[in-house]
This record gives structure tokens, sequence and C-alpha cells, in this order.
């Protein structure tokens, strides 16, 4: 099947989030099989960041499901949103 490239948006609870802290519990609770690509950082207004996580990951059924409610369950995560999905080349 191959592999797929996901940006996962995650906004965090507030202005005052330490982005540092959230990148390293987001990789701690990567699952297996998923590998994290990197962080980019995307202002979104009055002060406050968006973290958009990169991952590659199979090409299966079920897609970013495990990922997304990984991520979720960190500590100052308001939200997530799956912004982009593509095949890895």
């Amino acid at each position: 099947m191959g592999n797929v490239v996901a940006k996962i948006k995650v906004m965090p609870e507030s202005t005052e989030t330490d982005f540092k802290m959230l990148k390293a519990n987001i990789e701690k609770v990567i699952p297996e099989g998923v590998r994290l690509s990197g962080f980019m950082e995307e202002p979104v207004a009055f002060g406050l960041k968006a973290l958009i996580v990169v991952v590659v990951l199979e090409d299966t059924e079920g897609g970013t499901e495990s990922t997304e409610s990984a991520i979720s369950s960190v500590e100052d995560v308001e939200s997530i949103q799956v912004v982009e999905v593509g095949r890895a080349f």
C-alpha cells in the first residue's frame, strides 16, 4: 500500500503553553509504526500559535485515527485537526 504523510494542526490551550514541553509530550505518545517527521509553528492570532505535527504512517484503514487520539490525550492540547494527508515518495 505504501506510506502517507499527514500534517496535524494542534491548538494549545493558551498562549502560555510551553511549546518545547508540548513537543516532548507529543513525541512520547506517537503510536508504534508511526514516524514523527517534524514540527512547525504557525501563527494564529493575538500571540496564539498552532503546532503542526508532521507524521509518516502506513496507508491503512483507520489512517490517522490512532495518532489523532494519542495527540489529543496530551496535556495542554485544546484541539487537533488533520489539515493535509498525501502519499509519501
